[in-house]
């Protein structure tokens, strides 16, 4: 794929909990999850699986840029991003030719919504398309201040806790020229 560059991400704590001494406790996983914090690195793995900290702030990580950078590389070249996650699932599924799932997990307050906007903008950036795709995806990227404003309530951790789940099928139509992206929310 290419070499892999140095970055913060790679001398901030251990970006796989994988790595960490199999004798550490929880609070050495604890540690290093606010070593990286302390420094906006709010992803870390555990082997395929990412770890995401609320910064409860805006950074600077989701640029096209960004998004470009991790198309198409190997999942553990680069340091651990919500991009990677979704470029690896695109990929398993496509080299695999089966269906694939994100889970998103966490407690209230924990960014899920966020993290499932993220893979969403990734898609619409990373995947062919044509006009009536474009507009697809746009109309279900902008649906997220819909679909938060029901059920949602005040919690001790988050004004705007949402007291529902949200399943959203993406589906990749194989039969066009390439892997298009045809978005439905339930």
């Amino acid at each position: 794929s290419g070499v892999k560059t140095s970055t913060l991400g790679d001398r901030v704590g251990i970006q796989d909990f994988v790595l960490l001494d199999a004798h550490n406790s929880e609070t050495a996983f604890l540690d290093n999850l606010k070593k990286r914090f302390t420094e906006d690195l709010i992803y870390t793995y555990i082997g395929t699986l990412l770890i995401s900290v609320n910064p409860y702030k805006e950074l600077d990580i989701y640029t096209k840029k960004q998004m470009d950078l991790y198309m198409g590389v190997n999942f553990f070249e680069l340091p651990p991003h919500i991009y990677a996650l979704a470029d690896n699932v695109y990929h398993t599924m496509l080299s695999e030719a089966n269906n694939h799932f994100i889970l998103i997990s966490g407690e209230s307050g924990a960014g899920k919504t966020e993290a499932s906007k993220k893979i969403l903008q990734y898609y619409a950036v990373s995947c062919p398309s044509s006009t009536l795709l474009d507009t697809v995806r746009d109309r279900m990227l902008m649906s997220n201040p819909v679909l938060e404003a029901f059920g949602n309530a005040k919690t001790m951790k988050n004004y705007n806790s949402s007291r529902f789940g949200k399943y959203m099928d993406i589906q990749f139509d194989c039969q066009v020229s390439t892997n298009t992206l045809l978005l439905s929310s339930h």
